[in-house]
């Protein structure tokens, strides 16, 4: 697989594999999954300690599934509560966090997918003495708002690692579709991409309804000939976009961001050119840990520095080994 690395950066605890653990429900994705390897690993000696885990998780979006069970297994290793709960919408998500901090947990994983309406949570969160690490999204801000380091991919270098992609695949006029408008890791994405190949348009849909992000997608490629190449920002809607571009007549090319099986057999077998991997698994995992190690010993990994999962471009010789790790629900 080719990879793209700017910084480096070390996850400090070795996988082990899953056993049981206990979470609250989340509007979106699917039910917690305690695993099949019970048998093996030890879970660690400390004292049992509870974690919040909170995202801006969409319902039925597949990639907060990776990001949940890298948590997990974490949590199964380092004898931590996983409190997993999700809204999309920035003031829920806020609540969400405030419930937390009533709950008197001992660390706070959070996506900042909307920062500005997430601060005064965190802030409250920071006052009780709560340590919090940040994931996903919101990199350029997890400092100021009190985390003591940020699990992800940065993605402005990945849209422009994307753009240079096409770039060298010859296409020049992508449209860039974003499914959630004034989440700043998407638009960041998207800017990336914008600052490679300049011919770059944005396009705004509805995430959460994917027959509306198939009619606007459809709509958009009827009226924009020259569109030769349409981007999708998570698997699912790459895969809608796919058949969009079908029911448009479109010979526009489609690449991706983020990864599910099905996607990964898409592209291997040449229907979508490449996906961006941003390693979920490893920002649900890093996140529970980094928690667990900075209770355990004051530790704080990354040195005060965002800890890059990725991105990694996964394109059609790469494909079959990602399918093999998407199968098995960590890619």
């Amino acid at each position: 697989m080719k990879r793209f690395s700017w910084r480096k950066a070390v996850l400090a605890a070795a996988v082990v594999p899953l056993l049981a653990v206990s979470a609250c429900s989340s509007t979106g994705g699917k039910p917690s999954d305690s695993g099949d390897a019970a048998a093996a690993g030890q879970v660690a000696s400390t004292d049992r300690i509870k974690i919040a885990l909170i995202t801006h998780a969409a319902p039925g979006d597949t990639f907060w599934d990776i990001v949940r069970k890298g948590a997990e297994e974490a949590s199964a290793k380092d004898n931590v509560e996983l409190l997993y709960t999700s809204d999309p919408e920035g003031g829920r998500q806020a609540q969400l966090i405030e419930q937390a901090v009533d709950q008197k947990v001992d660390g706070i994983a959070v996506t900042l997918a909307k920062p500005d309406a997430l601060k005064d949570a965190l802030k409250k969160a920071a006052d009780a003495g709560i340590p919090i690490v940040s994931l996903n999204a919101g990199e350029s801000v997890s400092a100021q708002l009190g985390a003591f380091t940020h699990f992800g991919s940065n993605e402005k270098l990945a849209g422009e690692a994307v753009g240079t992609k096409l770039s060298s695949l010859g296409l020049k006029h992508p449209v860039c579709v974003i499914q959630e408008q004034g989440h700043v890791g998407l638009e960041a994405r998207c800017a990336g991409v914008k600052a490679k190949v300049p011919g770059t348009e944005i396009l705004y849909v509805t995430g959460t309804d994917m027959t509306q992000v198939s009619s606007t997608v459809t709509a958009k490629l009827q009226a924009t000939a020259d569109a030769d190449v349409v981007i999708g920002l998570g698997a699912p809607y790459t895969l809608t976009i796919l058949k969009a571009i079908s029911s448009a007549g479109s010979k526009a090319k489609v690449a991706s961001f983020d990864l599910n099986a099905e996607l990964a057999k898409k592209i291997a077998d040449g229907e979508i050119e490449f996906t961006v991997d941003q390693q979920p698994w490893l920002q649900g995992y890093g996140a529970i840990d980094s928690l667990w190690q900075n209770k355990r010993g004051g530790f704080k990994i990354g040195g005060g520095q965002p800890v890059l999962t990725g991105p990694a471009i996964i394109d059609k010789a790469a494909a079959t080994d990602a399918l093999k790790f998407a199968e098995a629900g960590i890619r």
